[in-house]
Protein backbone atom coordinates (compact mmCIF):
# COMPACT_ATOMS: atom_id res chain seq x y z
CA UNK A 1 0.00 0.00 0.00
CA UNK A 2 1.07 3.56 -0.55
CA UNK A 3 2.11 5.74 2.17
CA UNK A 4 -0.71 8.25 1.85
CA UNK A 5 -3.54 5.52 1.18
CA UNK A 6 -2.38 4.26 4.94
CA UNK A 7 -2.10 7.24 6.45
CA UNK A 8 -5.56 8.56 5.04
CA UNK A 9 -7.39 4.92 6.84
CA UNK A 10 -5.47 5.39 9.50
CA UNK A 11 -6.92 8.38 10.07
CA UNK A 12 -10.37 7.17 9.24
CA UNK A 13 -9.83 4.50 11.56
CA UNK A 14 -9.75 5.52 15.12
CA UNK A 15 -10.53 2.47 16.26
CA UNK A 16 -9.73 -1.41 15.59
CA UNK A 17 -13.43 -2.00 14.77
CA UNK A 18 -13.56 0.20 11.90
CA UNK A 19 -11.18 -2.37 9.78
CA UNK A 20 -12.37 -4.95 8.03
CA UNK A 21 -10.54 -7.56 6.45
CA UNK A 22 -10.49 -10.37 4.19
CA UNK A 23 -10.25 -14.03 5.52
CA UNK A 24 -7.76 -16.18 3.98
CA UNK A 25 -11.42 -17.71 1.95
CA UNK A 26 -11.66 -14.12 1.08
CA UNK A 27 -14.67 -13.23 2.93
CA UNK A 28 -15.03 -9.80 4.73
CA UNK A 29 -14.65 -9.92 8.24
CA UNK A 30 -16.01 -6.42 9.76
CA UNK A 31 -13.98 -6.20 12.78
CA UNK A 32 -16.88 -4.62 14.56
CA UNK A 33 -18.18 -8.14 15.37
CA UNK A 34 -14.64 -8.50 17.84
CA UNK A 35 -16.08 -5.33 20.22
CA UNK A 36 -16.37 -6.44 23.82
CA UNK A 37 -13.85 -9.28 23.17
CA UNK A 38 -9.98 -9.65 23.62
CA UNK A 39 -8.13 -10.10 20.75
CA UNK A 40 -4.92 -11.66 20.40
CA UNK A 41 -3.29 -11.05 17.13
CA UNK A 42 -0.41 -12.94 15.79
CA UNK A 43 1.74 -12.38 12.64
CA UNK A 44 1.98 -15.83 11.43
CA UNK A 45 4.19 -17.66 8.60
CA UNK A 46 4.89 -21.40 7.28
CA UNK A 47 8.35 -22.06 7.32
CA UNK A 48 9.91 -20.38 10.27
CA UNK A 49 11.43 -21.54 13.25
CA UNK A 50 8.34 -20.49 15.45
CA UNK A 51 6.12 -22.43 12.67
CA UNK A 52 5.38 -25.00 15.75
CA UNK A 53 3.92 -21.93 18.00
CA UNK A 54 0.67 -22.94 15.99
CA UNK A 55 0.49 -25.49 17.87
CA UNK A 56 -0.40 -23.73 20.56
CA UNK A 57 -1.62 -20.82 19.26
CA UNK A 58 -4.59 -23.82 18.66
CA UNK A 59 -4.43 -24.79 21.98
CA UNK A 60 -4.80 -21.50 23.41
CA UNK A 61 -7.80 -21.14 21.43
CA UNK A 62 -9.34 -24.53 22.37
CA UNK A 63 -8.28 -24.21 26.07
CA UNK A 64 -9.51 -19.82 26.64
CA UNK A 65 -11.68 -19.24 23.78
CA UNK A 66 -14.59 -18.25 25.71
CA UNK A 67 -11.76 -15.27 26.99
CA UNK A 68 -9.79 -14.86 23.76
CA UNK A 69 -10.69 -14.53 20.34
CA UNK A 70 -7.33 -15.55 18.17
CA UNK A 71 -6.57 -13.94 14.76
CA UNK A 72 -3.87 -14.92 12.41
CA UNK A 73 -1.96 -12.67 9.68
CA UNK A 74 -0.03 -14.67 7.60
CA UNK A 75 2.96 -12.31 6.59
CA UNK A 76 6.08 -12.75 4.63
CA UNK A 77 8.45 -9.84 6.02
CA UNK A 78 10.94 -11.88 7.89
CA UNK A 79 12.95 -14.16 5.59
CA UNK A 80 10.38 -15.04 3.12
CA UNK A 81 9.55 -17.71 5.32
CA UNK A 82 5.64 -17.01 3.93
CA UNK A 83 5.95 -18.24 0.25
CA UNK A 84 2.77 -19.62 -0.21
CA UNK A 85 -1.05 -18.41 -1.50
CA UNK A 86 -3.70 -17.75 0.75
CA UNK A 87 -4.76 -21.24 -0.16
CA UNK A 88 -2.01 -23.19 -0.12
CA UNK A 89 -1.63 -21.01 4.06
CA UNK A 90 -4.91 -22.61 4.61
CA UNK A 91 -3.98 -25.61 3.62
CA UNK A 92 -0.43 -25.94 5.63
CA UNK A 93 -2.22 -24.57 8.71
CA UNK A 94 -5.19 -27.31 8.54
CA UNK A 95 -2.97 -30.25 7.60
CA UNK A 96 -0.28 -29.58 9.94
CA UNK A 97 -2.07 -27.78 12.80
CA UNK A 98 -5.65 -28.47 12.49
CA UNK A 99 -5.71 -24.50 13.11
CA UNK A 100 -9.74 -23.72 13.65
CA UNK A 101 -8.91 -20.00 14.63
CA UNK A 102 -9.50 -17.16 12.25
CA UNK A 103 -6.75 -16.79 9.83
CA UNK A 104 -6.81 -13.75 7.19
CA UNK A 105 -4.87 -13.03 3.87
CA UNK A 106 -1.56 -12.54 4.02
CA UNK A 107 -0.33 -8.81 4.06
CA UNK A 108 2.53 -6.58 5.34
CA UNK A 109 3.26 -5.95 8.87
CA UNK A 110 5.98 -3.80 8.40
CA UNK A 111 7.60 -1.41 6.50
CA UNK A 112 6.64 1.21 3.61
CA UNK A 113 3.66 -1.22 2.33
CA UNK A 114 2.76 -2.16 6.15
CA UNK A 115 -0.59 -2.37 6.40
CA UNK A 116 -3.26 -0.17 8.37
CA UNK A 117 -4.23 -2.82 10.79
CA UNK A 118 -0.62 -3.22 11.72
CA UNK A 119 0.07 0.28 11.55
CA UNK A 120 -2.19 1.49 14.18
CA UNK A 121 -0.73 -1.62 16.07
CA UNK A 122 2.22 0.34 16.06
CA UNK A 123 0.88 3.77 17.72
CA UNK A 124 -1.42 1.83 20.08
CA UNK A 125 2.29 0.15 21.79
CA UNK A 126 5.22 1.67 20.00
CA UNK A 127 6.02 -1.70 18.60
CA UNK A 128 5.93 -3.36 15.40
CA UNK A 129 6.90 -6.67 14.64
CA UNK A 130 10.40 -7.97 15.09
CA UNK A 131 9.70 -11.62 13.40
CA UNK A 132 7.12 -14.30 12.73
CA UNK A 133 4.48 -14.94 15.79
CA UNK A 134 4.75 -11.65 17.55
CA UNK A 135 1.55 -10.84 19.08
CA UNK A 136 -0.85 -7.90 20.16
CA UNK A 137 -3.16 -8.72 23.05
CA UNK A 138 -5.82 -6.15 22.66
CA UNK A 139 -8.66 -5.25 25.11
CA UNK A 140 -12.01 -4.20 25.51
CA UNK A 141 -10.60 -1.55 27.05
CA UNK A 142 -8.43 -0.58 24.04
CA UNK A 143 -5.28 -1.23 26.07
CA UNK A 144 -2.65 -3.38 23.35
CA UNK A 145 0.44 -5.25 24.62
CA UNK A 146 2.76 -6.34 22.82
CA UNK A 147 4.26 -9.97 23.50
CA UNK A 148 7.73 -10.60 20.69
CA UNK A 149 7.71 -14.13 19.20
CA UNK A 150 9.82 -15.98 21.85
CA UNK A 151 6.54 -15.30 24.42
CA UNK A 152 4.59 -18.53 23.41
CA UNK A 153 0.91 -18.38 23.30
CA UNK A 154 0.47 -20.83 26.73
CA UNK A 155 3.19 -18.58 28.16
CA UNK A 156 2.14 -16.93 31.68
CA UNK A 157 2.14 -13.79 30.71
CA UNK A 158 -0.74 -13.84 28.02
CA UNK A 159 -2.57 -16.60 29.98
CA UNK A 160 -2.93 -14.12 33.28
CA UNK A 161 -4.36 -11.66 30.94
CA UNK A 162 -7.29 -14.05 30.13
CA UNK A 163 -8.19 -14.55 34.18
Amino acid sequence: MKLAVILSFMLAASSLYDFKMNSLEGKEIDFAKFRGKTLLIVNVASKCGYTPQYADLQKLHDLYGDKVTLLGFPANNFGAQEPGTNAEIGEFCKKNYGVTFQMFEKLSVKGEDQHPLYAWLKEKTGQEPTWNFCKYLVKPDGTVKFFNQKVKPLDEQIVSELK
